[in-house]
């Protein structure tokens, strides 16, 4: 079986699984708060970020991962592993995909980089779909392309906690974030092919939650869905509330429930809520 090394960005919920597996590695994003760099899942919490995301002077950043820090990780690797796999955020909403990429181009070892598409705990799942498949005796190429074609099944819907925080950070439109605030109404944020879309409007959470899972129910009678993820910015009591809802009416759903994370954070605010599942997964 072929040796293969795992990595994987900070915008991933990094489980336990994950943290303690011999073979994935981490690389992390940078955040920038009025000019002071942090290294998430390394020197800054979630909490303590919204703490300070209400107090800042300038709009705050984030920043991928260099060339350079992909070509160092890559560097090590080489003597251990027979390959590397790079399951990766959204080419559409960094440039993570490319400076991974690009690194690759400057190793003796191969590496395969797999835009996933999306982020936070589907990007999770999605390289553990590909360990699933090498334990199962794939070979990389093959990994890949099935992982590009699982992203492709991928459908979440998010309420954005903080539009004001996606507009200043230049992920939402004047415009869009003008119609959400000052008309009081509830885009439904998806991510489709990579990128965000406001997928709907709705004037209230409690009619944008009824839309979703409509949504969720027509995915489900189209092909029963196994597996579906509750992704929350910092209350996870309100994901739980959610959680609760929806294993009533779908029972033969497993729900899990995962923390966005510091860097989506910084773009959606701390009150957001969404809803991940992958039509593709058996």
């Amino acid at each position: 079986m072929t040796k293969i090394a795992w990595v994987i960005d900070s915008t991933a919920f990094i489980d336990e699984e994950l943290l303690n597996h011999p073979h994935v590695y981490p690389i992390p994003i940078t955040i920038l708060l009025d000019e002071k760099e942090y290294t998430e899942g390394i020197d800054i919490t979630p909490a303590e970020l919204y703490q300070k995301l209400k107090k800042l002077k300038t709009p705050p950043k984030t920043s991928q991962p260099s060339i350079g820090a992909f070509q160092e990780l890559f560097e090590r690797l080489k003597d251990k592993y027979e390959i590397v796999i790079a399951v990766l955020l959204s080419s559409k909403l960094s440039g993570t995909v490319s400076s991974s990429e690009q690194a690759a181009q400057l190793v003796d070892i191969p590496v395969l980089t797999v835009d996933s598409k999306i982020l936070t705990y589907p990007l999770t799942r999605t390289l553990k779909r590909g360990m699933e498949l090498a334990d199962s005796g794939f070979e990389p190429d093959e990994i890949k392309r099935k992982l590009e074609v699982l992203s492709n099944t991928s459908e979440t819907y998010v309420l954005i906690g903080s539009l004001e925080q996606l507009h200043r950070s230049g992920r939402m439109s004047g415009v869009q974030f003008f119609l959400g605030s000052m008309l009081n109404v509830k885009p439904i944020i998806s991510i489709e092919d990579g990128a965000l879309h406001v997928k709907e409007k709705a004037r209230s959470e409690r009619k944008a939650k009824d839309k979703i899972i409509q949504l969720l129910r027509t995915a489900h009678e189209k092909k029963p869905l196994k597996e579906a993820s509750i992704l929350y910015g910092l209350h996870e009591e309100e994901a739980l509330k959610w959680k609760e809802e929806l294993v009533q009416e779908f029972p033969e759903i497993e729900f899990g429930h995962y923390p966005l994370g510091a860097a989506i954070g910084v773009h959606a605010g701390e009150n957001t809520l969404g809803i991940n599942w992958f039509n593709g997964l058996d």
